[in-house]
């Protein structure tokens, strides 16, 4: 389900016309909305994009202007790459967007492919979002007016195939894992070229700052953090899904939107699986900004809010995800195919009351030891959420050792593995979609 917060002036900008049917925006409606895609030169977008303040919608929140910047300053730029692989399993917002809003997504990828002098635009979905997969290929044909081709490839599904490394890999016909940088992609990436990765996120919103312009991009938000964000917001809240947010709102006003909490919260997860638990108390005081954030430990990564009641248990959930992850792992690195399996063990040890006495000690030695030691930062991101769940839930060790935990489970979502038809059937899909260009 999707929404916008009620009554906040501005709102919706990305979500504007979308209604609760569940259809693909049309073209024609699209352009009703938003008006017909801006002609730009590459000088003026890349201007307005800076002016506007966008930054990188896809966990890494890098200025969106300074990446355009680098490539339209390179030759032989190969292509811009949609990255919607949204391999984060408590988020939502990209699915939404390609599978609701497909237009507003080729829009910024036209712009970014014009302004840095690309060849193709590639976007890259992941094989099981048939959703997304089915209204990309149906918008594509409806847009002969493009200047630039695009190709619609889907990949395998995997925690770390989203990985900007990955993506380049697996377009450069290998495994969908990460690659150790340097180099990057906007320095060598498709076919050994400059190429520009960008979340869907991101892209819709440089359409939105090219039709409007930065000072309509920054009437939301605050100076720091202007615009808005989409948040999947989930867990303990009355009305689960994806909501269009200002920067700067607090986040009881989050939960709000969501329906408000359903029982009293025990903590947030701020920023998915690579974020960090912060304690209710600490969490209902801040706000949707970086430096609210920061100020806990924590950053809005994916996009991803997850609400924990406090008839859950913290200690039992966190186990689950970190065992997750440690099976994630693109099995290149020793210290995150063994070091995390080993962190996940231990924490569902302590979960379940069977831990020696000094586990805990040395599950955050591991995860030091463990820090900056891959070839991309899935075991920095699994480590740094671990150590969080530490510090929120480790007063409820010792009663764990004593005590059998009856807490319900809170449903935090672990993708199930595929069946063999639905990897056949995505497959098959995948080799049709391919074809689809402009």
């Amino acid at each position: 389900m999707t929404g916008t917060l009620a009554g906040h002036p501005g709102l919706p900008r990305l979500l504007a016309g979308l209604d609760q049917s569940g259809r693909t925006m049309s073209q024609s409606e699209h352009e009703r909305i938003h008006g017909a895609l801006p002609h730009l030169s590459a000088h003026e977008l890349i201007d307005a994009v800076q002016a506007s303040g966008l930054r990188g919608r896809g966990g890494a929140d890098f200025p969106t202007a300074v990446k355009l910047r680098a490539l339209a300053a390179r030759r032989r730029v190969s292509a811009v790459v949609v990255n919607g692989s949204e391999t984060e399993p408590a988020s939502a917002k990209d699915r939404l967007l390609l599978s609701r809003l497909p237009h507003l997504v080729l829009d910024g990828a036209m712009l970014a492919a014009e302004a840095v002098g690309a060849r193709e635009v590639i976007v890259k979905l992941n094989e099981r979002a048939a959703s997304s997969l089915h209204a990309v290929a149906g918008a594509l044909p409806l847009r002969q007016r493009d200047p630039v081709p695009v190709r619609l490839i889907a990949a395998p599904d995997g925690y770390v195939t989203g990985e900007e490394t990955a993506v380049m890999h697996f377009l450069n016909g290998g495994a969908p894992i990460p690659t150790f940088v340097p180099p990057r992609p906007f320095e060598r990436g498709y076919q050994g070229r400059p190429t520009l990765v960008q979340n869907a996120e991101t892209l819709a919103q440089l359409a939105l700052v090219a039709r409007f312009g930065p000072r309509w991009f920054r009437e939301l938000g605050t100076v720091a953090d202007p615009g808005s964000a989409l948040v999947t917001i989930s867990g303990a809240v009355a009305d689960p899904g994806v909501y269009e947010l200002a920067f700067g709102t607090p986040m009881t006003d989050l939960l709000a939107a969501a329906g408000g909490a359903t029982e009293p919260l025990r903590a947030l997860l701020v920023g998915g699986y690579f974020g960090t638990w912060v304690d209710s108390a600490s969490a209902l005081g801040l706000r949707l900004a970086r430096e609210d954030l920061r100020s806990v430990g924590c950053q809005l990564g994916s996009g991803v809010l997850i609400a924990l009641g406090e008839s859950a248990c913290g200690l039992h959930e966190s186990a689950r995800v970190a065992s997750y992850l440690a099976e994630q792992s693109a099995g290149q690195c020793g210290p995150c195919v063994h070091g995390l399996r080993a962190v996940a063990d231990s924490l569902e040890a302590l979960a379940d009351g069977g831990a020696h006495p000094r586990e805990r000690d040395r599950v955050l030695r591991w995860a030091g030891e463990i820090r900056g030691r891959g070839a991309c930062h899935h075991p920095d991101g699994a480590v740094r959420f671990v150590e969080s769940a530490i510090e929120v839930f480790g007063g409820e060790i010792e009663w764990h050792r004593h005590n059998h935990c009856t807490a319900r489970p809170a449903g935090l979502p672990i993708p199930a593995s595929a069946s063999a038809s639905a990897s056949a059937s995505a497959s098959a899909f995948r080799s049709a979609a391919s074809e689809a260009k402009r």
